[in-house]
């Protein structure tokens, strides 16, 4: 008997697979790539208003004054009323091609759009209009992993774009085998990473919005900055209907996040947190970098205090997934006071003592932050069935203990307590199925 079984498993692959392996199925997700080119007449003409439609591919957030901008991944924001969170209405859709952040002061909302600054007199929502445009501000940008560049020198008007879509394929795998990671959140969806909520500093009678972790955009008294990949770039917004670039500051590969906290402005890169003085706002001074391996980098500051977390894996290079918190009382000489173990660690935001970080497809957590030394010991909450991407507590910004939050599968609003504790206001879906 021995021997016919040795004899049977000798006989050709094809005959194997069916009767001397087991069989099982795997699914993958993986992106594909696609070279798109478009002109800058197209982009430029892709501007205007539309009704309000449903999110399928949901970036950065923003609010101000009750209502909320909601970025589509390169395609334009939302207009959503919130005065209610319970009952948030969609007012209307902003088409702007290449978009990725958004920025207001006073009645006027800053958006990119691939090459250009746009500005947009948000006054009256019912009648939203651009009224100017920085041409040829900016050369390159990621989008879902995929990069564009535009070379305005080259007196071409092409810009070099990709598509990315992300194809599911379900595999037959032999089941003894390793298996192979499998899609869930999209670790590499923009690697523009994480600060925390940025509270813009505003010029004597100006209001600014609030931006969430995802910021590269920042507003501080008469100026706008915009991080890119390698330079800061400063926009003078004293007459906030006509910016105007005053300034490009060169600060080298990877930069992600910029997080203005009083007169300070804090980088998160791809290699460290970078701190600048900006006392001197048109001509920001770099203090300090604290320096780690190479991850994406998120940062939130409260006080004499920076957390930041790193997230490995995807673009973002290494493995491991943390919160490091940093001592930032001496501002030349950022100390790590601990690291804590995450599972895959995206967006966070600060109403101290209470710390809200995202944990991409594993969901959100609250910690009370208070102890330092002691913040994995007081989880306050963890809700696991979201996919959390970035958040902006309000408790800090207007009082309203509210946590905006969006994620792949959509906007959620939670009311928190003094304790951290969420409870779930409203959710608006995304019109797709969510890619996990």
């Amino acid at each position: 008997m021995k021997k016919l079984i040795y004899f049977l498993c000798l006989l050709p692959l094809i005959w194997i697979d069916s009767s001397c392996t087991d069989q099982c199925t795997e699914t993958r997700t993986f992106r594909q790539f696609t070279p798109v080119s478009l002109t800058t007449t197209q982009v430029r003409l892709g501007v205007g208003v539309d009704k309000a439609r449903g999110m399928v591919n949901p970036g950065k957030l923003y609010t101000k004054d009750g209502y909320l901008f909601i970025n589509e991944l390169k395609q334009g924001i939302h207009v959503i009323d919130n005065r209610n969170p319970s009952a948030p209405k969609a007012l209307a859709f902003i088409s702007i091609p290449g978009n990725g952040d958004i920025a207001i002061r006073n009645n006027f909302l800053y958006a990119d759009s691939y090459m250009d600054l746009v500005t947009f007199d948000i006054s009256n929502l019912a009648d939203i209009h651009e009224v100017s445009r920085s041409k040829n501000v900016f050369t390159q940008g990621q989008f879902d992993g995929g990069w564009w560049y535009y070379n305005a020198a080259s007196n071409s008007d092409i810009i070099s774009d990709q598509r990315v879509d992300y194809v599911t394929q379900t595999l037959k795998t032999n089941c003894e085998a390793t298996p192979t990671a499998t899609a869930g959140w999209r670790t590499d969806v923009m690697s523009f990473q994480f600060a925390s909520v940025a509270k813009d500093a505003s010029s004597t009678g100006s209001t600014n919005g609030t931006s969430g972790s995802m910021a590269r955009f920042a507003l501080y008294n008469d100026y706008l900055y915009a991080v890119g990949q390698s330079d800061m770039k400063l926009f003078t917004i004293s007459k906030p209907a006509a910016p105007a670039l005053s300034n490009t500051i060169n600060m080298g590969w990877g930069i992600e996040t910029i997080f203005p906290y009083k007169d300070k402005l804090f980088l998160g890169s791809q290699t460290g947190m970078l701190i600048y003085d900006n006392t001197n706002p048109a001509q920001p001074k770099q203090l300090s970098v604290f320096q780690h391996a190479r991850r994406c980098d998120p940062v939130v500051v409260n006080d004499n205090t920076a957390y930041v977390t790193l997230r490995g894996g995807g673009g973002c290079g290494g493995a491991s997934n943390q919160l490091d918190v940093v001592d930032i009382t001496s501002l030349t000489n950022p100390k790590l006071l601990k690291s804590y173990p995450m599972r895959s660690p995206y967006g966070l935001g600060v109403d101290f003592p209470n710390l809200f970080v995202c944990e991409g497809a594993y969901g959100i957590k609250s910690f009370n932050a208070a102890d330092p030394m002691q913040i994995d010991k007081n989880l306050q909450q963890y809700i696991e069935d979201v996919q959390a991407y970035d958040v902006i507590p309000l408790g800090g910004v207007s009082g309203q203990k509210t946590l905006l939050l969006i994620g792949r599968d959509g906007f959620y609003q939670y009311e928190y307590t003094s304790a951290g504790r969420l409870r779930l206001l409203s959710k608006l879906p995304v019109t797709r199925p969510s890619l996990t």
